[in-house]
């Protein structure tokens, strides 16, 4: 006779395979999910002028398809989730990409940190930020996952894309 499992060692590996299947699903959709989800990116950030009056000068790249998916704005946001500058787009971009829309004065000491990010119309945040400073300069960089979401409700905000 041939020796046998336990049955409850043979349930519990059938279902950690079946958890283990399912989870895997669950990883792949979330994946799916996300590939989905078009952003806009900041591709570069420079800046001129002196204290009490920066403009910022941001290269933005996003999938633009015309009024239902577009670049609808950059922003400047202090390290604690403050709006300090929003440069609205009222338009898509499809056809110049990546773009540079420029803006400002800023008021921001040459020392103080801020993040740059893009704002895609309808998905939000979420593409590629830049942090730095004036002095120090800026580089690509990942803000903590939902910064300063509620930000997208803030004035200005985006009027109607002209079509």
């Amino acid at each position: 006779m041939l020796p046998t499992r336990p049955a409850s060692r043979s349930l519990t590996c059938r279902s950690a395979l079946l958890l283990f299947l399912v989870a895997g699903l669950g990883v792949a959709l979330a994946a799916e999910d996300e590939a989905e989800r078009v952003r806009a990116d900041v591709v570069s950030v420079e800046v001129s002028g002196e204290p009490g009056g920066y403009r910022f000068a941001v290269g933005v790249a996003s999938p633009d398809t015309g009024c239902e998916q577009y670049a609808d704005g950059w922003e400047v946001v202090s390290a604690e989730g403050e709006l300090i500058h929003r440069r609205v787009l009222a338009h898509s971009h499809i056809h110049e990409q990546p773009f540079v829309r420029s803006g400002g004065p800023l008021e921001i000491a040459p020392d103080e940190m801020v993040w740059v990010r893009a704002h895609m119309h309808p998905t939000g945040y979420g593409g590629k930020a830049w942090r730095g400073s004036v002095e120090k300069g800026f580089e690509p960089a990942d803000p903590p996952a939902d910064f300063a979401a509620c930000l997208a409700e803030e004035p200005p905000l985006t009027t109607d894309c002209p079509g």
